[in-house]
């Protein structure tokens, strides 16, 4: 028998544990299934086990806003933010409601029945089961496989090659060299992290800089605020962490030239004078055009002071047997070789849709707040922001939905639809510059050139647009 639950939600990690926290809450009458593919919850923070693995947002907006995150540290290690979220899903009982090891490959909807169809494969075997509602929160990366451009020569090289996202258990790099290709957010942690856990040398191989900013690793103002009781202390320090993220992120884009001589004055503070900064910390494009890296207390730059890392900007000619042969004509040896060279992008966990029948084409989509896609009825995704903590976006998200089907029962409809206008422009769906975005561009919904089909990347807009405009907007259709 076909099994039927009201609401399907598809990944347990933090997008899809506080979606089905916030239905336990909001609407404890419906019946709530998570669908998960691995073997385990937690999502990206299960998955990656690499050196040094830590939060690049604060954890005062990266935790949810209905369950505080405890204590001072801004910047946390991988294994405190998982073990939060499993905290999180047993105080809600969400862990009862996840199913592990089910890969959902499509889903069909019937507007004769106003259901969805899921297929996912359970051990090899199929099964189906219909829901009412369904929310993805899969993300937008693909779990099974990274990013790795084809090195010339790459057969060559006698030491071990790892990429960041499927780290070895069993990697021993002690006292070997270690070279990091990429500049991002892994790679600014991975290569402290290895330096002050034994490496010989680690060398971060860069084909263009990156921003990279010191921030606290323990928040100032929560630490100062000790003495005030945690819920309130956490709204404040929420607040201001909201406020500084939303002010940095619109003087770098109203400002530029600004925000980039404030980032290499403080580069120039912390880096050795044997570095040249515009060399290796100035990028060619603005702040934000790509995410801008934070690091906790410096350490990548207390690591190059120390002499264990060091940094190189050079193109890659090849893979050599001791290392890598630079366009310049140096060649770095290397034991082990680090690939952390970005996310292959697979939109909606890369499953098939299709509504009566005919099948639906993500480039050919347009997203209704970034959060709905035009056409596709009782149908919502969870992405987080780019430029800001990822559960900003995921908690609104959730309000909106738990308002969306209240006005639903109220009004005792069972569909509703975004149906796409035909007037509205489009616009890429993520305005970043990165090479992960990029790649993807082809096979990602596009946005609207104007509200509500364009969502500014302003929580603080975001939060007006998303949980306070009406439901009956005029562009949302009910039936």
């Amino acid at each position: 028998m076909t099994e039927h639950v009201d609401v399907l939600i598809i990944g347990a990690g933090l997008s899809g544990i506080g979606a089905a926290c916030r239905l336990r809450t909001e609407h404890p009458e419906r019946s709530v299934a998570v669908l998960e593919a691995r073997e385990a919850s937690g999502g990206t923070w299960d998955l990656f086990r690499y050196p040094g693995i830590r939060s690049d947002s604060d954890m005062f907006t990266f935790g949810f806003k209905w369950r505080h995150w405890e204590g001072d540290v801004a910047l946390a290690d991988g294994p405190s933010i998982l073990e939060y979220l499993r905290t999180v899903a047993r105080e809600y009982g969400v862990d009862r409601l996840i199913r592990y090891r089910h890969r959902v490959v499509g889903a069909r909807w019937d507007s004769s029945t106003n259901l969805w169809t899921v297929d996912a494969e359970v051990d090899g075997e199929h099964r189906e089961i219909t829901t009412s509602f369904l929310w993805t929160c899969g993300g937008y990366y693909d779990y099974d496989r990274g990013f790795t451009p084809e090195f010339p020569g790459q057969e060559d090289f006698r030491g071990t090659i790892v990429h960041p996202q499927h780290w070895p258990e069993d990697l021993d790099y002690t006292g070997k060299k270690v070279v990091v290709i990429g500049s991002g957010a892994t790679a600014v942690t991975l290569v402290p992290a290895m330096a002050n856990a034994g490496a010989g040398h680690v060398t971060m191989l860069q084909r263009s800089p990156t921003y990279v900013l010191s921030l606290p690793g323990r928040d100032p103002v929560a630490t100062r605020l000790g003495w005030l009781p945690s819920k309130l202390r956490y709204r404040v320090v929420r607040s201001k962490a909201i406020l500084q993220a939303t002010l940095f992120f619109q003087l770098s884009r109203r400002r530029p030239e600004l925000v980039k001589g404030f980032i290499r004055k403080e580069a120039m503070k912390a880096l050795p004078p044997d570095i040249d900064v515009d060399e290796h910390f100035k990028p060619a494009y603005n702040p934000w055009d790509q995410r801008v890296c934070f690091v906790p207390d410096g350490d990548l730059f207390k690591a190059l002071r120390s002499g264990s890392a060091s940094v190189v900007t050079d193109h890659i000619e090849r893979f050599t047997e001791k290392g890598i042969l630079l366009r310049s004509g140096e060649e770095l040896e290397a034991d082990v070789i680090v690939t952390a060279t970005g996310l292959t992008l697979k939109a909606m966990g890369g499953m098939d849709l299709t509504v009566d029948g005919a099948e639906v084409k993500m480039q050919d989509t347009m997203t209704y707040k970034a959060l709905m896609l035009s056409d596709v009825p009782n149908f919502v995704f969870t992405i987080g922001y780019t430029n800001a903590s990822w559960t900003l976006k995921a908690d609104l998200v959730a309000d909106f939905v738990c308002r969306l089907l209240s006005y639903m029962d109220e009004h005792g409809v069972r569909r509703v639809v975004a149906p796409r206008d035909p007037s509205v422009g489009e616009e890429r769906l993520i305005d970043f510059s990165s090479g992960y975005i990029l790649r993807a561009l082809d096979e990602l919904p596009r946005q609207g050139d104007r509200e509500p089909w364009k969502l500014r990347q302003n929580y603080l807009k975001d939060v007006r647009s998303i949980n306070h405009d009406r439901l009956d907007d005029g562009v949302l259709t009910f039936r």
